[in-house]
């Protein structure tokens, strides 16, 4: 059977398609996916990219040739999120991955993950101190709010209290840098980091105050003592099962970084996301509420404990398919190959769109509408919806993110309506994640039980 030639929209001589990705690529995505299929090729300058739009072709290449769709990370030329991230267990790749998930296992196991739910308490309880004291009726963007108390929970789950306003100088400037990252993967040409553009120079400065943060943090950590739980402590004792080392000061840095992006950038949208659409839909907010009002506080700390709240948790999952946290997944192509008779070529890059997949009408009745009762079903979609990734790599804190987002939901509406201020649909955005643009300003309005 011969292959097939995948399908490829027009571009420029010299910079390809990059005049249509520029300078947001979801739009594009989403067209060319509808206009030319479930694989459609594109290029930027003279890089080939392939954009995989069915579970299918997915499964094939991140399950069946996982050897051959491998992370991009080049210790001598890094690019896109290596720039930030180094080494962490979202870019590395091979054996020092491996070992890093190895490592990195037992911090994510559930029975550790219990014991961080009182201090995510601590942080959704600041959180509502802090709307009571701007008042019923406050004015509020809910992405901004939703940073922020992801942000303590990171804080006091991997860093500990006393690191609170470095978190301040950390959040902007990795914001900064995650942006230079995205666009140096979207740029034809490759500016060297050493020239003194503007947008070098920012990145520097953003690096510059993550690094200096992140060592002092964890050379302040090294004196343990018996009673902490935090995320950095944990990591800080853990040891390679085999070899019985100990993380050094550069891979610990890369995790910390990578967990740190991870825990409050993608939760932070998953929890924005959730918000709005439960505003626009006040039948589903009422039905959830049923479940949320039938435990007390300290009921619903133990029902999240236990994984009972039900369809607190098809809500967020119907979110993530309608809103996944993270857009897209990047993979190098590392020898020729093909997936679904389609045949692709050696050093290309796979871009695996996780939004086109979980809007895929083969898998999705009526994609565009916000069911949660569809988590409900036994219909199988393998690979249908993957907001935490696919095979090996999936996402080691998926746990705690579910676990976390679960909670503070629940805490928030069991005190607060939220009055949409903007009544257009709000925009996407792709950085990295996947937010909505400008944000979801909001009247906040006090529950009266």
């Amino acid at each position: 059977m011969s292959q097939q030639t995948v399908p490829q929209p027009k571009g420029d001589f010299l910079l390809g398609n990059f005049r249509q990705l520029a300078p947001d690529p979801f739009p594009a995505l989403c067209r060319w996916h509808a206009d030319y299929g479930d694989l459609t090729g594109f290029k930027i300058g003279r890089q080939q990219f392939y954009l995989v739009s069915h579970p299918h072709l997915l499964e094939d290449a991140l399950i069946k040739q996982a050897d051959v769709f491998i992370k991009l990370y080049s210790s001598g030329k890094p690019k896109g999120l290596e720039l930030v991230l180094g080494q962490g267990l979202v870019t590395s790749k091979g054996e020092l991955w491996q070992n890093q998930r190895q490592l990195m296992q037992p911090v994510f196991q559930r029975k550790n993950l219990g014991a961080l739910l009182p201090q995510i308490v601590r942080s959704g309880e600041e959180l509502l101190e802090r709307w009571r004291l701007l008042g019923d009726g406050a004015e509020v963007n809910l992405a901004g709010e939703m940073m922020r108390v992801t942000l303590e929970v990171i804080t006091q789950t991997m860093f500990g209290a006393s690191v609170l306003d470095k978190v301040e100088r950390i959040a902007p400037a990795l914001n900064t840098a995650l942006r230079f990252a995205t666009r140096s993967l979207m740029s034809p040409v490759a500016i060297p980091l050493s020239w003194p553009t503007r947008s070098n120079r920012e990145f520097k400065r953003a690096m510059a105050i993550l690094d200096e943060t992140i060592y002092g943090i964890i050379g302040r950590r090294s004196e343990l003592t018996a009673d902490n739980q935090n995320l950095l402590d944990m990591l800080l004792q853990a040891h390679d099962p085999h070899t019985g080392k100990a993380m050094n000061a550069r891979q610990l840095r890369d995790e910390v970084i990578t967990i740190f992006s991870a825990g409050h950038e993608t939760t932070s949208n998953l929890l924005t996301w959730t918000l709005y659409l439960l505003a626009k839909h006040p039948a589903i907010l009422g039905k959830l509420r049923q479940e949320i009002d039938a435990f007390t506080d300290d009921g619903l700390l133990e029902a999240a404990a236990a994984n009972t709240l039900t369809y607190t948790k098809a809500v967020l999952n119907e979110s993530m398919r309608l809103r996944p946290p993270v857009g897209v997944m990047l993979r190098k192509i590392s020898r020729d190959t093909e997936i679904g008779g389609y045949a692709l070529k050696a050093n290309s890059l796979a871009v695996f769109s996780i939004y086109n997949i979980h809007h895929h009408q083969d898998f999705w009745s009526d994609p565009e509408q916000f069911i949660p009762e569809r988590f409900f079903s036994t219909d199988s979609r393998r690979y249908a919806f993957v907001p935490f990734g696919a095979g090996e790599r999936i996402c080691i804190g998926n746990n705690f993110a579910l676990l976390e987002s679960q909670l503070l939901l629940a805490m928030i509406l069991r005190h607060y309506d939220f009055e949409l201020l903007n009544p257009a649909e709000a925009q996407i955005e792709m950085i990295v994640s996947i937010r909505p643009k400008g944000g979801v300003p909001a009247r906040l309005r006090r529950r009266r039980w």
